[in-house]
Parts: structure tokens; C-alpha cells; sequence
């Protein structure tokens, strides 16, 4: 409970507040004064609370050590302070710095926001020729790295390539690693750091044309220094027999510009908490990548607007929308794009990345499944079902529509979404390392297991029933059944 003071006078009383929380252990009748800084507390404050063992109570409790705090999934843990970007979920507002994501959405440019993002202000004129020239400089793999590449089968998942591709760089940057120059080598030598954010951004777009080149059993192409980031990664994914001066269309690789300045960063989310767990340890900014890719790999968090897509394909006509959410509230169907763990209004980016559609419409045509997608969203915002639960459009419902009427496959999509948010993941290990408080991540854990117990000899166990979730049962084999017989 929050605390007060009340100061009294012979005539008035006077409340004056304290910026404290209150807290009393009912078990113990202890009381702890815990200050209340940014509309937050330590956790750790809650470890003063001790108390002995109840009777009966499993010593794994530790209740004598201090009280623990458990917050599964973080759905009410700040894991850490930030400078970068700012999410009002109940106002449905997003900025990247103090800028507001439609101002940058509008202006500038996604090598400018992911500047921003990553070293707090907006580049002036020779900072950001200087920048842009670097990035557009390191976008080149090595050649062992490319033939490792082409190893990869041509159904591989482009997300697992470039997952692997960035997992192997580690490998070709030795001078990069701290577990071989030294802990401190990010802490002191920022000259470094700036090296491995310009790398890491020059080759994302790179490693990612690579991967769809492998998805179509294409030939490598080499990227382009004199195009911009987004042409660049469309030239690399689209040039085939035309003279090396072919240029894709401006208009393409605008709205791939504002989609990337969306996807840039977006808070302390699943595979952002990622690169700042990893980061912790002071691994290699490569391997951090890497991780947390693969946290964004999941369908939960990189594969939604893929969702959406195969929802809308199910849909497939705008009559049958009504009976799609009637099926929605019957929990028969599972409803792709709308709601989200932070904005409880709607998302601030799914109304530029509308605007985008129609941009991308006009150069590739009018996508078909666009009306069942409109059809969609007005029947739901009409709905006190879906309105009620705060379900609004986000910005995967839009985003899967574009990219399918750029003629990405679906399985390329989580690549669209991980490489910009390269950028907000650099910003996040930079802010971590140059904050000078850096600990390594070690959450604890509430033990509800086995209390003691001694080990049982092989030949004195008992059976137990095994149903796949306690012990391993039959598991499929493409051997040969002779090769599994029973021995004689």
C-alpha cells in the first residue's frame, strides 16, 4: 500500500505524500519502506521479507532467505531502464527517442531512424553521409561464409539460414570477440563497437537477400553500394540476366523503407529481451544477433502476419466473414492481426503501414484478399465482442498484405521482420554495454520439483505408465524395419 504522512497543526492538517510503498508481512508483521522511483520498485527490495518455516512447508520454499517475486512471461516486470523507445499501450502511441513513429514514418529514412535508435539523436548532414556510406560499405560476406551458405538446401526456412549465417560470423570476426580479446574489449574500445553496428547492419540485408536466393535455387548476387538500403536488399533478392544497372522499382523500395522504419524497434519485447539476456554475458554482438533471431523465429512473435495471410486465404470472400467470427467468439477459430500485449487501443503503426498498401497497390496491383481483409476489420470494430476486448487491427494485419503483393513467399516474411529490427537490437546491446552497470542476467526461479530423495538402483525401480510427456515411448523411424528387428 501506498503511504502517506500526515502532518498535523493546532488549526489544519496537512497531507503531505511520500514517493514510497508500504509494505507489511502479514506472517512476520514486518513492515519495509520501499522508494518508488520512475512508478517502479526493486524487485529485489521484497527479499527483506524473511519469515521461518511454517509447519509442514517444503524447506525447497527457502521462506527464511526473503521472498521472491514471480512474474512468468514478464507481463508485469521491467527488465530494465531504457533511453531508446517509449510505448503508451492504453493511448496507442509509439516513439522512437522522443520522435513520434508517424514523424519518422513520414521524413525520414529507416538508416537515419536506426541512427537514432542507436546513438540517441538524429544525425546531422556530414553524420549522416558518413553513416549511411559506412553501412552501405560492409555489405560484402566473406567467401568461405558464402560457400557455407550454399550449403543450405533450397526448402531450408530463410529464417534458419539466416540465423546460421549470422551464428557463423561470429567465427569470421575473431578481432570481434570478447571471449578471445578480452571482456572489457566493447566497455573501452568503442571504436569496435561502432565497427561490429556498422557490419552487422551492412550484412543483414545481405545475408537475407542470400537466404531468399536460396529459397528460389538462384545464384548469389553481390549488393550495391551506390543504392539505398532498402533498393539494395531488392536489387540483391531481384537481379537475374538484366545489366548490373538494373534498379528496382522507387516506389517498392520506399514503402519497404517505412515498413523497415516500423519494424525497427518496438520496446522490450521477446527478441529484444533476447539480445540484452545474451548481451549480459558480453557475447560477441554476432551471436547475440543470432539469438535473438531465433527468439523472433517463433510463430508467436515473427510469424503473425504470416497468420494472417493463411487466415485471410481461409476466409477467402467477404461473405464469409460473418460466419468466420461467429466462429471467432465460438472459439472454433483463431483470429490473426488484431490486439497485442502492449496497446490496448489501437496500433499506431498499422495506420501509416494502411497508407503503405495502398502505395505498393498501385505498382503491383490491388492484392484480392485485400477486401476480405477490409470486410474483416469493419464487422470486428463493429463488434462489442472483439471492441470490448480491446482486439483492434495491429500491424501485422496490414504488413503480410504488402509483402504478398511485393510476391515474397510466406516463409520469408519473419526475415522482412527481423532485419530491420537488427537496429533496434544494436541499440539495445550498445545502451546495455555503455551504461556501465552492466550484470549478467541470472533470473531465479520458484522450485515446485521433488523435495530430497535417494537414488533407486536400475534393477530395484518400479514400471511406471509413460504417456510422452513423463519418459520417451515409440518415436518414428525412417530405418529400415529390418535394421530395428529384435536381435536373436
Amino acid at each position: 500500500m501506498a503511504f502517506i504522512n500526515t502532518v498535523s497543526t493546532a488549526s489544519t492538517s496537512v497531507v503531505k505524500p511520500k514517493n514510497t510503498l508500504t509494505v507489511i508481512d502479514n506472517r512476520t508483521g514486518k513492515s519495509i519502506e520501499i522508494e518508488i522511483t520512475n512508478n517502479s520498485i526493486p524487485a529485489t527490495a521484497f527479499s527483506q521479507l524473511k519469515a521461518p518455516y511454517e509447519e509442514n512447508e517444503r524447506k525447497e520454499n527457502d521462506t527464511p532467505y526473503g521472498l521472491r517475486v514471480l512474474d512468468p512471461s514478464f507481463m508485469n516486470t521491467a527488465m530494465i531502464t531504457s533511453k531508446i523507445t517509449y510505448i503508451d499501450g492504453n493511448k496507442g502511441y509509439l516513439m522512437h527517442r522522443g520522435y513520434p513513429i508517424e514523424q519518422l514514418a513520414e521524413k525520414s529514412s529507416f538508416l537515419e531512424t536506426a541512427y537514432l535508435l542507436i546513438y540517441g539523436e538524429l544525425p546531422s548532414k556530414s553524420q549522416h553521409d558518413a553513416f549511411t556510406w559506412e553501412v552501405m560499405h560492409h555489405t560484402f560476406i566473406a567467401d568461405d561464409l558464402q560457400q557455407m551458405m550454399r550449403q543450405m538446401r533450397y526448402d531450408s526456412h530463410p529464417m534458419s539460414v539466416f540465423i546460421s549465417a549470422f551464428a557463423a560470423m561470429s567465427a569470421f570476426a575473431p578481432e570481434a570477440n570478447p571471449a578471445l580479446q578480452g571482456q572489457n574489449l566493447y566497455i573501452q574500445n568503442k571504436a569496435a563497437m561502432n565497427k561490429q553496428i556498422i557490419r552487422i547492419l551492412g550484412k543483414a540485408t545481405t545475408v537475407a537477400a542470400m537466404a531468399y536466393r536460396i529459397r528460389i535455387n538462384r545464384p548469389f548476387t553481390p549488393p550495391r553500394s551506390d543504392l539505398t538500403y532498402t533498393e539494395n536488399l531488392l536489387f540483391m533478392m531481384d537481379h537475374m540476366s538484366e545489366p548490373y544497372s538494373y534498379r528496382p522499382d522507387p516506389r517498392l523500395a520506399k514503402a519497404l523503407d517505412i515498413l523497415f522504419i516500423l519494424h525497427a524497434d518496438h520496446e522490450m519485447n521477446c527478441s529484444t529481451a533476447t539480445m540484452v539476456h545474451v548481451g549480459s554475458s558480453l557475447a560477441d554482438p554476432y551471436s547475440c544477433i543470432a539469438a535473438s533471431a531465433a527468439a523472433l523465429y517463433g510463430p508467436l512473435h515473427g510469424g503473425a502476419n504470416e497468420a494472417v495471410i493463411r487466415m485471410l486465404t481461409k476466409i477467402g470472400s467477404v461473405e464469409n466473414v460473418p460466419a468466420f467470427l461467429e466462429g471467432v467468439k465460438q472459439k472454433k477459430e483463431l483470429l490473426f492481426g488484431f490486439g497485442h500485449r502492449v496497446y490496448r487501443e489501437t496500433d499506431p503503426r498499422s495506420k501509416i503501414i494502411r497508407e503503405v498498401a495502398d502505395l505498393v497497390f498501385d505498382v503491383c496491383g490491388r492484392e484480392p484478399l485485400i477486401d476480405v481483409a477490409i470486410a474483416l476489420k469493419d464487422a470486428a470494430l463493429k463488434d462489442e465482442y472483439f471492441t470490448s476486448r480491446k482486439l483492434y487491427p495491429n500491424v501485422d494485419y496490414w504488413s503480410g498484405l504488402i509483402y504478398k503483393s511485393m510476391g515474397f513467399p510466406l516463409d520469408f516474411y519473419p526475415v522482412l521482420f527481423v532485419v530491420p529490427r537488427v537496429a533496434g537490437y544494436l541499440a539495445h546491446w550498445k545502451q546495455q554495454i555503455d551504461s556501465g552497470k552492466n550484470k549478467i542476467s541470472r533470473p531465479r526461479q520458484v522450485y515446485i520439483g521433488e523435495s530430497r530423495r535417494d537414488y533407486v538402483p536400475l534393477e530395484n525401480r518400479e514400471e511406471r505408465v509413460i504417456d510422452g510427456t513423463n519418459g520417451l515411448t515409440e518415436i518414428p523411424h525412417y530405418m529400415s524395419k529390418r535394421r530395428l528387428a529384435p536381435k536373436i
